[in-house]
C-alpha cells in the first residue's frame, strides 16, 4: 500500500463514529479510572473524539468533565480551573499508595483531638510545597512514578508548589477518621495532603474515600451516573442534549466586553493597550497573566491574556471552532 493510501485509511479512521462538541459531567463511579470512563462514555455516544478535565483515581468519584470534539480543545482551561473534594482520612495506616487500595507500610496509635486537628490545618492552606503520592503520574527520568513504585523501585519526587484555599473539617465519624472539604487548583493532591496533615499531628493516615464535588465550572449537581449513560449493547446511543456547551468550560473565566473594532485586530493577533479598556476590564481579572472572555455583540469571541500592561489573544472562537489566535504561543 502507498503513502497516500496509507494517509487515507488513517483518516478514515480517524473519523469514525458521530462529530460531536460538547461536554458531558459524568459522575465518575469508584473502581475505575478516568480514561476508562471517556472509553465507555465514548462508545456509547459513537464519538469521533473525546477526552477528560482532570484525572481521577480509582478510588475516587464524583466530578469526571468529558470533552467531545471541539471541548477537547478547551481542556486546559477546565483543568486549570478551582476543585472541590470531600475526603475520609483513616488515622492510625499509612499505605504506599496514600489510599485504602495500597498495602500497609506502617501503623500508629496516636489518634488526634477535633482540636489539634483544626489547629494544624492552616498550615495547610495557601501557597505550600507538596511531595505528589510516590503512586502518580508524575514522571522521573522519563518514567511514570507509579510504574516504578509498581517495579519495587525506591521513588523519590520533589516538593512542588500548590495552592490550597479552602481545608475544613466538616465530621468526625469516630476517633479513627475524619472528613474534610477542600478547595485547591490545579495539580494539588489529596492523597499527599491526607499523608501530611496525618505526620504532622503525630500519627500516620490514608485517604479512605475521595468524593470530587467541583471543576471548574463544573458540579456535582451537573454530573449524570456512568450506567446511565453506558446502558447495554443493544440500546441506542445517548441523546447529544446530554452535552454542554464547548463555552460553558470557560464560565470561570472573567467576561471582558469589546467593540467591533477592537475584537477586530485582536482577531488579527494585535495586542490592545488596557489603557485604552479603562473601566471595562473585570476587577477579579489577574493583570499579571490572568484570562478573560472576549465579548463582542454579547457573544463568547476568544479568550485573551493580560500581561505587559496589554490585552493579548490567546485563543480565538469562530465559527463554533477553537483555534490559537494570530501570534499566540
Amino acid at each position: 500500500m502507498n503513502e497516500t493510501a496509507q494517509r487515507h485509511r488513517r483518516a478514515q479512521r480517524r473519523r469514525r463514529g458521530r462529530p460531536l462538541d460538547g461536554w458531558l459531567i459524568v459522575d465518575k463511579p469508584a473502581g475505575i479510572g478516568s480514561t476508562d470512563v471517556v472509553n465507555i462514555v465514548r462508545r456509547a455516544f459513537q464519538a469521533q473524539k473525546a477526552g477528560h478535565g482532570g484525572t481521577l483515581d480509582p478510588l475516587a468519584t464524583g466530578v469526571l468533565p468529558v470533552a467531545f470534539g471541539a471541548a477537547t480543545k478547551t481542556v486546559p482551561y477546565v483543568v486549570d480551573g478551582t476543585k472541590v473534594y470531600r475526603f475520609t482520612l483513616r488515622f492510625g495506616e499509612a499505605r504506599d499508595t496514600d489510599d485504602a487500595d495500597g498495602r500497609v507500610i506502617e501503623t500508629s496509635p496516636v489518634r488526634p483531638s477535633d482540636e489539634a486537628i483544626r489547629a494544624a490545618l492552616p498550615a495547610f492552606v495557601g501557597d505550600i510545597l507538596q511531595v505528589p503520592p510516590v503512586f502518580s503520574a508524575v514522571k522521573v527520568g522519563g518514567e511514570r512514578a507509579y510504574d516504578l513504585a509498581r517495579e519495587g523501585q525506591a521513588v523519590a519526587l520533589a516538593p512542588r508548589p500548590a495552592r490550597v484555599d479552602r481545608f475544613e473539617l466538616i465530621g468526625r465519624p469516630d476517633p479513627d477518621t475524619a472528613v474534610f472539604l477542600v478547595e485547591s487548583g490545579k495539580g494539588v493532591y489529596m492523597r499527599s495532603l491526607a499523608r501530611d496533615l496525618a505526620r504532622a499531628l503525630g500519627t500516620v493516615g490514608h485517604i479512605a474515600a475521595l468524593r470530587r464535588l467541583r471543576v471548574g465550572p463544573f458540579r456535582e449537581e451537573h454530573a449524570i451516573p456512568l450506567d446511565r449513560i453506558a446502558g447495554s449493547g443493544d440500546t441506542p446511543p445517548p441523546s447529544p442534549d446530554l452535552l454542554l456547551p464547548v463555552e460553558t468550560a470557560l464560565a470561570d473565566i472573567p467576561a471582558l466586553a469589546l467593540t467591533a473594532a477592537e475584537a477586530a485586530r485582536l482577531s488579527h493577533g494585535q495586542a490592545i493597550s488596557l489603557v485604552e479598556l479603562m473601566g471595562r476590564v473585570p476587577r477579579e481579572a489577574d493583570p499579571s497573566g490572568g484570562l478573560v472572555r472576549a465579548m463582542a455583540g454579547g457573544r463568547l469571541i476568544g479568550l485573551c491574556r493580560l500581561e505587559d500592561g496589554l490585552l493579548k489573544p490567546e485563543r480565538w472562537l469562530t465559527g463554533g471552532e477553537d483555534m490559537a489566535a494570530p501570534g499566540a504561543a
